[in-house]
């Protein structure tokens, strides 16, 4: 069986043909059929969805909606009534429903309905799953994702991490995470109680490399006039380094790590003095080094040497599975950042942010989580708090009379469509509602529902 579902209704017809129809489905049905009852049975059944019938005879079928959702807010209800009422539909939806299908049911309808209401309860899940971790600066394993990718490429990791001093080269696209890789190796290794101290290879000014990395004696060049200063490497003795970007080095200093690498001694710039240290090193690149060395920029004894163990980061479009996760720690970390309580973030929100392409893997996520955590004025993050995702992938409109919709590779969510539809009818007939409805080919009454579904709203002949 895929679910339990629980079936409320006063009409014995219904619930057992419904009933043999979900079987039939390969969910496990069961039916209540006093309102009186309900609870008791919910408690019985433990039920993962409810069909509740609006109109029952003894109990309205709203205000059990609301208790039930004081109780078991966790469980989606799916209202269902023999009465196309677009009110009742509307205030069923704003007391928590999770969805509203008419009688008789159509099959195709409440098969959809139901898998969305189990993917959101798969959702909910993850994310209760992820609220559960430890502290933000411990990284653990369910930190990174339940993908078997991932989960693949930790056991190996960790591996890793256990030796004391084993280089590392880690590769993948911009924005892979590869630091924070590094930072779990090294949280996991024996020097887990001593420095990790990172560096940007390709931030650093050419001419004060090599002071960065090895620090320099004063006076040694202009600009050095100051104290001695320490280089990372000194900085990280007992640690770990992470030399990220490493293919932006210079040719010739790619020659003084190597000679850091193998015999763990350098000089200060300007310094006669020879300097011992022990480090483990870390090394990340989003480039091919074994072509960077065929095309002369990358030596290849200094590639042999970083690459004793390679640990290759796969781009977010294939550890889809692991959003939830990520999403849900850059909302606490930018929640306590920002200063706001954030109470939850909605299943149609990750599902969103699950379908969208990411091509700047989990960097683009982090900026996208802040940019909606810091506009954030509602309790929880929904699905149209991304809108401005797909804003410049909407084509401009055009004085065309020809109707043409562009779905871009990703996918679109209908509501966006229906959303952007309606609101530029609006536009087109000055808010009025009526000749609006009248382009569209619906009753008032349905596009009224459609425009509060969607919130939508028209104030002064302004769409909002």
């Amino acid at each position: 069986m895929t679910g339990k579902i629980l079936i409320i209704d006063d009409d014995d017809l219904v619930c057992i043909s419904l009933k043999r129809l979900l079987i039939k489905l390969e969910y496990d049905a069961d039916f209540c059929m006093k309102a009186e009852e309900a609870f008791s049975v919910i408690d019985k059944t433990e039920p993962d969805v409810i069909l509740l019938d609006i109109y029952l005879t003894t109990h309205n079928g709203l205000e059990l909606l609301k208790d039930i959702q004081k109780s078991y807010s966790h469980i989606p209800v799916i209202m269902i009534t023999g009465y196309a009422d677009v009110k009742i539909a509307v205030e069923a939806m704003k007391s928590g429903a999770f969805d509203f299908l008419l009688k008789p049911l159509d099959i195709d309808q409440l098969k959809l309905v139901l898998k969305k209401a189990f993917d959101n309860l798969k959702l909910k899940s993850q994310v209760d799953k992820f609220q559960q971790l430890t502290a933000e600066d411990e990284l653990t394993n369910e930190f990174f994702g339940e993908s078997p990718k991932i989960q693949k490429l930790l056991k190996s990791v960790e591996k890793l991490s256990a030796s004391d001093d084993t280089t590392i080269l880690l590769e993948g696209e911009s924005g892979t995470g590869k630091e924070v890789f590094a930072k779990y190796i090294h949280q996991h290794s024996p020097r887990k109680d001593s420095t990790f101290i990172q560096i940007n290879c390709s931030t650093i000014p050419k001419e004060l490399a090599e002071s960065e990395l090895f620090g320099h004696e004063k006076g040694a060049f202009t600009g050095a006039s100051q104290k001695t200063k320490l280089g990372k490497f000194e900085l990280a003795h007992g640690g770990t380094i992470l030399l990220d970007e490493i293919g932006e080095l210079t040719l010739d200093l790619q020659v003084k790590l190597l000679r850091v690498l193998q015999e763990k001694k350098f000089y200060r710039v300007g310094g006669e003095k020879e300097i011992s240290v022990d480090v483990r090193v870390l090394a990340a690149t989003n480039r091919n080094l074994e072509d960077e060395i065929q095309n002369g920029n990358f030596r290849q004894d200094l590639f042999y040497r970083l690459n004793v163990a390679k640990v290759i980061i796969p781009p977010l479009r294939e550890r889809k599975q692991d959003i939830p996760f990520l999403v849900y720690a850059f909302v606490k970390e930018f929640a306590v950042k920002f200063g706001k309580e954030i109470k939850g973030i909605e299943p149609e929100a990750l599902k969103v942010l699950e379908n969208y392409p990411w091509k700047g893997n989990i960097r683009e996520l982090r900026n996208v989580m802040e940019r909606a955590v810091l506009l954030l004025e509602d309790e929880s993050m929904q699905d149209h708090h991304f809108n401005f995702l797909f804003e410049n992938k909407q084509s401009d409109e055009t004085d065309s009379d020809e109707f043409v919709l562009k779905i871009p590779p990703q996918g679109i969510k209908i509501d966006l469509v229906l959303r952007s539809l309606i609101q530029k009818t609006l536009k087109i007939t000055n808010g009025n509602q009526v000749q609006a409805a009248k382009v569209l080919g619906l009753s008032r009454s349905k596009l009224r529902y459609r425009m509060e579904q969607l919130g939508i709203e028209v104030t002064k002949n302004i769409v909002v």
